[in-house]
């Protein structure tokens, strides 16, 4: 078996000597006997399965360079998102989540309501036609008004327009 020094190492695992010095010290690659030589086989090996095995979460293996630039990504990110949410682009999922409670809320009162308040003129109507065209009529009056929703929340989209700036 040929036996190779630090800088060959380094050289084939594309790394500096000193790379290979400390990975020796943490025990990751091995010299051969009291040799400072290495297999150059077993250091691939060894070195590949410490790149498989790194935790990421310990941030043993983290790159300072990588790190910096997902944080300026983040930032980033994170601005745009803002600058969105300030043009009326992006709007809150509470936001969101309140506006459609609130319609639905209110469209199904609407069309609840339309029985009490139509019995008197459907208890006049004998045509199946007619009395089919008068309650189609009704619905799509809800349906338009459902469509609308930035007129009926008005007031709400003004507050959170003005809690975003």
């Amino acid at each position: 078996m040929k036996l190779y020094d630090k800088n060959a190492v380094a050289k084939f695992l594309d790394m500096t000597p000193k790379n290979i010095e400390r990975l020796t010290g943490k025990g990751i690659l091995k010299t051969i006997g009291e040799t400072k030589l290495y297999s150059l086989t077993e250091a691939n090996h060894a070195y590949i399965r410490y790149l498989r095995d790194r935790n990421q979460e310990t941030g043993e293996a983290a790159d300072l360079n990588e790190e910096k630039a997902k944080l300026t990504k983040a930032k980033r990110i994170k601005e745009e998102l803002d600058l969105a949410l300030k043009r009326g682009e992006l709007h809150k999922a509470e936001d969101v989540k309140k506006i459609m409670s609130a319609m639905l809320v209110n469209f199904k009162s609407r069309l609840s309501a339309i029985p009490a308040e139509e019995a008197d003129k459907l208890s006049t109507m004998t045509d199946k036609a007619e009395i089919f065209l008068y309650l189609n009529g009704k619905i799509k009056e809800a349906l338009a008004e459902l469509s609308d929703f930035e007129e009926i929340f008005k007031e709400e989209i003004k507050e959170d327009e003005e809690r975003n700036d």
